[in-house]
């Protein structure tokens, strides 16, 4: 019955490829469903002249070409990764070189969660494993579904989302579920590897339908629930309006983008909608200083003021190359695409400073990089490389 709707989907796809909302659909339905080759092909690559020298300080790899999301999480000067055939690695930040990797047995399907002892990854089957930084196995827990997300360790609790849209509160310590979040969704989501964020004991998460729900961390009882954007269209397709990205907390204010809906700046604690723009995206956002940078679905990238949401500028030489979520770093924003290139520019302007290609292989780099120095942060691309990047 999955299979069928999946297929029945990809064929209302191809026939409604005319439509520019739902043609965005079809990139990701094609994505996640029958390859990773966007539809309409990605944007060449304009020459400029580079004023930022993007260097490799390091690099390695680990298998795995399965169409899963994964990024690296760093404890310290110490990084772990993970890939789709179950290694699990612990590498040293400054030379790269690997302390310990081993075979989890596991087909992984999901990014690698770090506490302050010990780390978690999810699996394909639904289970959830613990290690200690030494890669001693501390405990699994079987929760109800595939785990595409990262695991989010807090306040003692491993918080994890599965691929049916429940989220689990999980004892760190033993691996016991306390609690089950859920929530009746929309008939027709998008595949999503989308995690939660938590603050304050609280955890917030995107839903189908444009929901973003505020959610209790001792019970998982809800606190409150809103709507960032409302579904449009006729179809199932047209109408779907899933967050896809994890939120950001900027201080009181939780900043929100959903696929097919809206950038929403919403008050964490009455709940209410302090400003709102119709800009779309898969990938997500990041906040840095007072400037937000998104990747819109179609490969523009903004930079907006985080106040407001004025648009500062927009790039668009970038289109349909399935941009990573930005990564403001300082005076430059970094951010990855399809063929393997990270792309830097110009904060104030959008302009392009410099490039670099991770991979021979020109496959994608994955949704999100991650900084463990000022000017230096962590990639990994859809083969299972893992890169360090510096900015010179």
């Amino acid at each position: 019955m999955i299979l069928f709707r999946y297929l029945l989907l990809v064929f209302l796809s191809i026939a409604l490829l005319a439509c520019g909302p739902v043609k965005d659909f079809t990139d990701q339905v094609s994505q996640s469903i029958v390859g990773q080759d966007p539809i309409d092909p990605p944007a060449s690559l304009k020459e400029f002249k580079a004023k930022l020298n993007p260097k490799i300080l390091w690099s390695a790899k680990l298998e795995g070409t399965e169409s899963f999301e994964f990024y690296p999480g760093i404890i310290g000067e110490e990084a772990y990764a993970a890939s789709s055939d179950g290694s699990l690695a612990k590498f040293d930040l400054k030379s790269g070189k690997s302390i310990w990797n081993i075979k989890t047995g596991e087909k992984l399907s999901g990014g690698v969660g770090v506490g302050v002892n010990e780390i978690t990854v999810g699996t394909s089957t639904g289970v959830l494993v613990a290690y200690d930084l030494n890669a001693k196995l501390l405990w699994k827990t079987r929760l109800s579904s595939q785990i595409l997300s990262t695991p989010t360790i807090h306040e003692g609790l491993v918080i994890v989302r599965t691929s049916d849209n429940l989220i689990h509160g999980v004892n760190v310590k033993d691996g016991l579920k306390k609690w089950t979040f859920s929530r009746v969704g929309p008939p027709l989501s998008l595949r999503s590897s989308v995690g939660v964020v938590a603050s304050d004991g609280v955890i917030y998460a995107g839903f189908p339908g444009g929901k973003l729900a505020a959610i209790r961390e001792d019970n998982g009882s809800l606190i409150w629930e809103i709507n960032v954007a409302q579904p449009k269209g006729v179809t199932e397709i047209e109408r779907a309006s899933d967050i896809t990205s994890v939120p950001v907390i900027d201080g009181l204010t939780i900043y929100t983008v959903a696929y097919q809906g809206k950038i929403s700046a919403v008050d964490r604690v009455n709940a209410r909608t302090l400003w709102s723009r119709d800009i779309s995206s898969y990938t997500g956002l990041n906040i840095e200083g007072a400037r937000i940078y998104v990747a819109h679905t179609g490969g523009a990238l903004y930079s907006l003021a985080i106040e407001s949401g004025k648009t500062y500028w927009r790039q668009g030489d970038l289109l349909n190359r399935k941009l990573t979520t930005p990564l403001g770093m300082g005076d430059y924003v970094a951010v990855g695409d399809l063929e393997g290139y990270v792309h830097f520019l110009d904060k104030e302007t959008g302009a392009f400073l410099g490039r670099i290609q991770l991979d021979d292989d020109s496959l994608p780099v994955m949704r999100r990089m991650v900084e463990f120095e000022t000017g230096k942060f962590l990639a990994q691309t859809r083969n299972g490389g893992l890169y360090a990047i510096a900015i010179q």
